[in-house]
């Protein structure tokens, strides 16, 4: 079951406070994106840019293993969390 819009918004400010406050993996997240820290501060309520930073953290499992332990979530919560985002709808090409 998805989270309602403004519990994965939640989750992903966490995600974004998370990433931002972790040395080694902000600057990736960075150079993937091209994102500045000034971008970074002025998204912080944009659920469009939640959903990128949940993107990113979900390519590595380790990501979400350290991110979800620090937030005390299920391992599965940024998943939902993503999904319930935009940019996570189905795309039917028939």
């Amino acid at each position: 079951m998805l989270p309602s819009r403004e519990i994965a918004e939640v989750v992903g400010l966490q995600a974004m406070a998370w990433l931002a406050a972790n040395d080694e993996l902000l600057p990736v997240f960075m150079g993937a994106t091209g994102a500045s820290t000034s971008d970074f501060r002025e998204n912080l309520q944009d659920p469009v840019f939640q959903a990128s930073v949940l993107d990113f953290l979900l390519m590595d499992d380790t990501w979400i293993v350290q991110f979800c332990d620090a937030q005390e979530l299920a391992y599965d919560m940024p998943m939902r969390a993503r999904a319930a985002l935009p940019g996570a709808e189905q795309v039917h090409w028939t």
